[in-house]
């Protein structure tokens, strides 16, 4: 278990996070490359468009709806580092079949969707594992700088990844950059198994039982009183996220005339604010407080999809485009570690798994309905416009948080909601 609050002032000091942080920048570094391959791959290898990219997209996420919170359960009455280590080496397995795929002509797009969401399961178990694990490995009074600094690792990861990854995908084709990826994971999942941690015994998984302990984390998380809307206004972020994702790629591609390498630069562009923005998260978490800092940063990010919006195919527009990844990553990195941060010290140990499993798989559902869903729209009606729909909802999600008691949220405030016993 972490150290008590207040014996530790260092991250560096905390027995076991340097690794976890290390295996955590691996794997993300090697997503980033898949990111913008798997991207690359839909639109200029399989010859599909937006609703492609969407449905590729929804794919990954379609787990998070079905299993996530039968995932919670048992991440709850699991051992969570082993979880991060398995999931981490059968994933790096899995992205081995994409060039074996491609080179023996078998790769469609309903196998690729079909791949994603085995892919996609794995991920389900993992991310729970690893946001429920965090808090056992660190104390609560130093989770927001740990996430910032799991968010720095991330932004660099996000700076260099997709820049590479439009080399890669030039010099040896979109298929082939997936590998890369796939050694990250194995190397990520090696590292976690150095982490040395006393975790509570597993406990027996009972299936009678495991609707009524999904159930008991959904109701805690929506009966609280800050994390309900936070909850809400998150699920509505990433509805318009996804509508967002699903249109960039092609009209970055198509409609902007960039290459999978420019591409890749002006997202390694949003790396670059990512990074900034962690760098100062946790000092505006302390000087604002985490509510006042995820409403500010959602506003902003409305805006960096706008500016996307805007953009045209000549270098100014190409310009423009840029910016717009710029502030949004600004936005995303002095917003995550705040809202994670809030998230962890705000929700029990007992109740970690599903928190994390149920408030994640609601927000992935709305990507498994957004994504084809913004795609298919985005085809009929135009990519530029649907730019602006993301964009014009999530600014009607950061407003609609600043009507309620989450603006007032503080790294901290742990008290329960008054209508949960």
């Amino acid at each position: 278990m972490a150290e008590a609050a207040g014996t530790v002032q260092r991250l560096r000091d905390i027995r076991g996070f340097l690794t976890f942080w290390t295996a955590s920048t691996v794997s993300g570094f090697g997503s980033y490359v898949t990111a913008l391959a798997i991207q690359v791959l839909v639109v200029i290898t399989l010859h599909q468009g937006a609703f492609g990219v969407g449905v590729v997209n929804a794919s990954r996420w379609l787990p998070y709806l079905l299993f996530g919170l039968v995932a919670g359960v048992l991440v709850d009455r699991s051992r969570r580092r082993p979880l991060l280590v398995t999931t981490d080496l059968v994933r790096g397995a899995l992205l081995v079949a994409v060039p074996l795929l491609a080179l023996t002509h078998h790769l469609t797009i309903g196998v690729l969707t079909a791949f994603m969401v085995v892919f996609g399961l794995m991920s389900l178990f993992h991310d729970a594992a690893a946001q429920s694990f965090l808090p056992r490995l660190v104390p609560a009074g130093q989770l927001t700088a740990a996430n910032a600094r799991l968010d720095q690792s991330d932004a660099v990861a996000q700076t260099s990844g997709p820049a590479l990854a439009g080399g890669l995908v030039s010099l040896l084709t979109a298929p082939w950059a997936v590998l890369v990826d796939a050694a990250s994971y194995l190397v990520s999942g090696l590292l976690l198994l150095r982490i040395r941690i006393a975790e509570p015994a597993p406990r027996p998984i009972r299936l009678p039982g495991m609707a009524s302990e999904a159930a008991e984390g959904l109701r805690w998380m929506y009966r609280h009183p800050t994390l309900r809307p936070l909850a809400i206004s998150t699920h509505g972020w990433f509805l318009c996220s996804a509508v967002g994702g699903a249109v960039l790629p092609p009209f970055a591609l198509r409609t902007l005339g960039l290459s999978a390498f420019g591409l890749g630069i002006a997202l390694a562009v949003g790396g670059i604010g990512g990074l900034l923005g962690s760098l100062a998260a946790t000092r505006l978490g302390a000087r604002f407080g985490a509510g006042p800092v995820v409403i500010a940063c959602r506003a902003a990010t409305a805006a960096a999809w706008a500016l996307a919006a805007v953009s045209t195919d000549r270098w100014t527009g190409w310009v423009v485009f840029g910016a717009g990844q710029l502030l949004l990553g600004i936005s995303m990195g002095a917003e995550n570690a705040n809202e994670m941060g809030y998230w962890q010290t705000a929700t029990p140990d007992n109740l970690q798994g599903r928190v994390n499993a149920t408030r994640r798989s609601i927000n992935r559902a709305m990507v498994v309905v957004g994504a084809p869903l913004g795609g298919a729209v985005g085809d009929l009606i135009g990519l530029r416009a649907m730019l602006w729909a993301a964009a014009a909802g999530i600014l009607l999600a950061a407003f609609g948080l600043t009507l309620t008691g989450f603006r007032h949220a503080r790294h901290g405030d742990t008290r329960p909601s008054a209508s949960w016993a």
